[in-house]
């Protein structure tokens, strides 16, 4: 058996790993919202945050749109993954699933702005029947569209998982005691994957409260979230401190959001 010591030995790279790229960044950007331009310690870059309209405006689009791709996105995946566990070659299937994610978001980014423009795919498409062409690119609904197809696998994964987990005996018995399917899907199914859904909710709501690269290429100047704001000012505006101080409400905000996803509920008894 691996000794004490030896387990500590093997934990210091983790460790160290944590402190510099995990602890010491976001000490950093703490840092900075808590200076101004000359590294004197303030509180006005917080108070500006939550007094200008503007802000909180990015606030509610950043958990409006977070919320709107995750729903459409547990919508689509949970039935998906329920009759994936039904199929034959899961593994296949699964394969099909993941693909997508080994291609850089910035390609598929790409790739959907040669399909969503007013010379792309659809329009031309459209235009065999004289409906085009079409303003699609630069939309809420092209925003939506793309940022749900490409975090649609990380919800997928998680509750095909916790589906695959349940015990098939446990289906059986509530339909002998006369359970029907919406019944034994809400008293039951549900009850039984829904740690697979919180996973998917937070692999999905989180990352989608700070989408900035899709906002950009796919939403254009219409969709402006706290992700484009923390852009805006690190990359343009150069003014770091406003931009860490978005940053920190936006980690908050994360935490928050993960603490609400992971409380465990009281467990009930089940009756049909």
């Amino acid at each position: 058996m691996i000794n004490k010591k030896t387990r500590t030995f093997f934990m210091i790279p983790y460790l160290l790993w944590i402190f510099l790229f995990v602890i010491l960044p976001i000490l950093l950007i703490l840092w900075y919202s808590l200076t101004d331009s000359s590294h004197h310690f303030t509180l006005d870059n917080f108070a500006l945050f939550f007094r200008n309209g503007t802000f909180l405006r990015m606030m509610l689009n950043s958990f409006w749109y977070a919320f709107v791709i995750t729903l459409i996105t547990l919508l689509i995946s949970y039935p998906a993954a329920y009759f994936l566990t039904k199929t034959k070659n899961q593994q296949f299937w699964l394969l099909l699933i993941i693909l997508p994610t080994w291609i850089n978001l910035l390609l598929k980014a790409y790739a959907f702005i040669g399909i969503l423009g007013s010379s792309g795919l659809i329009n031309k498409f459209l235009h065999l029947f004289g409906l085009g062409p079409v303003n699609i690119l630069f939309t809420d609904f092209a925003f939506i569209f793309v940022a749900t197809y490409i975090e649609i696998p990380f919800m997928i994964l998680p509750i095909y998982n916790a589906i695959r987990e349940v015990n098939p005996a446990i289906i059986q018995a509530s339909e002998d005691l006369g359970a029907n399917k919406w019944q034994t899907f809400k008293y039951v199914l549900w009850p039984l994957s829904r740690p697979g859904v919180e996973s998917g909710v937070q692999a999905i709501f989180i990352p989608s409260l700070s989408l900035f690269m899709l906002t950009r290429l796919i939403g254009g100047n219409r969709v402006i979230t706290l992700g484009t704001a923390i852009e805006e000012y690190f990359m343009t505006t150069m003014n770091w401190n406003m931009g860490a101080t978005i940053g920190v409400v936006l980690i908050v905000l994360m935490v928050i959001v993960m603490l609400i996803t992971g409380k465990k509920p009281n467990r009930k008894k089940v009756q049909l």
